[in-house]
């Protein structure tokens, strides 16, 4: 997660890592809520089907994303890093 950025995005994949820009900083839980919300957004599922599991602190976080498997959340971000590994960015609202 990067926080503070010119911009909130899925911003691709770094190896199995992916990298999501938020506006909102990194205090009293804003940028948190924004990962979740962006990445919701970007898989096509509700809000309440990501949470983030470890990391509230760190820029490093480990989600839970339920409705979908490992496969599909590949399939469905296709589009923020090309395949995995790939570099590119898909905004969100």
């Amino acid at each position: 997660m990067i926080p503070g950025s010119s911009r909130t995005c899925v911003a691709g994949w770094l190896g199995k890592v992916l990298k999501v820009r938020v506006r909102p900083p990194a205090e009293r839980g804003k940028a948190n809520q924004a990962v979740e919300k962006t990445v919701s957004q970007a898989l096509g599922v509700s809000g309440c089907c990501v949470r983030i599991l470890k990391g509230l602190t760190s820029s490093r976080k480990v989600l839970e994303i339920t409705g979908l498997s490992e496969a599909e959340v590949y399939e469905r971000l296709p589009a923020a890093g090309g395949r995995r590994g790939d570099p590119g960015e898909r905004e969100v609202d």
